[in-house]
């Protein structure tokens, strides 16, 4: 069994923000309709013949790691079979980068992931959101997408959409391998 988590923050008045990629990108992966436990909204499918959880923790970003755990506990969940999906400051908007393992790099949600399930070895899908050094960096992740940014989001789920299905069925260094390398030629 695979859980995919989106990070992201629950209410309308995060809806379409940078912090809320990982909502974004797993609303348009899925058509299913998510129902709620453990202060999360998941669905449970199958894809590829691989039992699959898809997560949104509504526990705000800072403490996405107590629903994850939460999960992986009630559905007895291996970490090497988790992804999490985040937002990423220090990429350019729209670039994706696959990591197997390594510390938050200042993202308090996935912080708060790597204290509950006690590793930094979680799997995870990083999406650039840029970086504007103008504005406060809180002020800027919880600002909404404008248009013109809504439509290069499209391009970049049609991708992800691609990635996560691979997830399910490639090998993680493989995935990383086709991903990864494609984004060098974009950057």
């Amino acid at each position: 069994m695979k859980l995919i988590v989106g990070l992201g923050n629950p209410g309308r008045e995060y809806e379409n923000t940078r912090h809320n990629i990982g909502f974004m990108v797993l609303d348009h992966f899925s058509n299913d309709q998510f129902k709620e436990k453990f202060n999360g909204l998941y669905t449970k499918t199958i894809i590829d013949d691989e039992q699959v959880i898809l997560l949104k923790p509504l526990s705000y970003m800072n403490l996405s790691g107590t629903v994850v755990r939460k999960f992986v506990d009630y559905f007895n969940i291996d970490i090497k079979d988790i992804l999490i999906i985040q937002d990423d400051l220090d990429m350019p908007f729209t670039k994706i980068r696959l990591r197997k393992t390594g510390s938050c790099g200042g993202h308090n949600g996935i912080r708060n992931i790597i204290d509950n399930l006690g590793t930094q070895d979680i799997k995870r899908l990083k999406v650039g959101i840029a970086h504007n050094r103008d504005i406060d960096t809180k002020d800027y992740v919880l600002s909404k997408f404008d248009k013109e940014s809504l439509d290069k989001l499209n391009a970049l789920f049609n991708r992800t959409d691609n990635l996560l299905h691979d997830f399910i069925k490639l090998d993680f260094d493989l995935l990383m391998n086709r991903y990864n390398g494609e984004n060098r030629e974009n950057i």
